[in-house]
């Protein structure tokens, strides 16, 4: 039978081997990330989703008060003039009494500004039919 104290200094790991699962873990990491950067991309784009559909609220409460919609995000309750993730600029671009065109586009310096088909979305209002754009797609749809 061995002594307490010298099984009690056999459990855990070494230096070594920490350093091994680390280094091995790094390289699978720096291999696994260019595969997974397209479902980032594709993944933060329902921050514009979010802030549109938030933007499609609040301007039919405001249709409903004032009987047109709102030509500034500033005018409309709940909308900022960014995405809530901060990755998105959204605009009102037209508005009349019928309807209402809206975007949000990928503000500069963010990994979505890199998305080259949909770094901008939008929304037309017309009557009360929306139709998205530039694709299906690029709305998770």
């Amino acid at each position: 039978m061995r002594p307490r104290r010298q099984q009690a200094l056999r459990r855990g790991f070494t230096l070594v081997e920490a350093a091994i699962v680390c280094a091995i873990s790094g390289v699978l990491v720096t291999v696994a990330w260019p595969a997974l950067r397209p479902a980032l991309v594709d993944a933060s784009r329902a921050d514009a989703v979010q802030a549109l559909t938030q933007l499609q609220l609040a301007q039919a409460r405001h249709h409903a008060h004032h009987g047109l919609f709102a030509y500034d995000t500033r005018a409309l309750q709940g909308v900022a003039g960014t995405s809530p993730q901060g990755l998105y600029d959204v605009t009102v671009e037209k508005a009349s009494g019928d309807g209402y065109s809206a975007s949000a586009t990928a503000r500069p310096g963010t990994r979505q500004a890199r998305d080259p088909d949909c770094a901008r979305l939008t929304v037309e209002v017309r009557q009360g039919f929306a139709s998205i754009g530039p694709s299906p797609r690029c709305w998770n749809l």
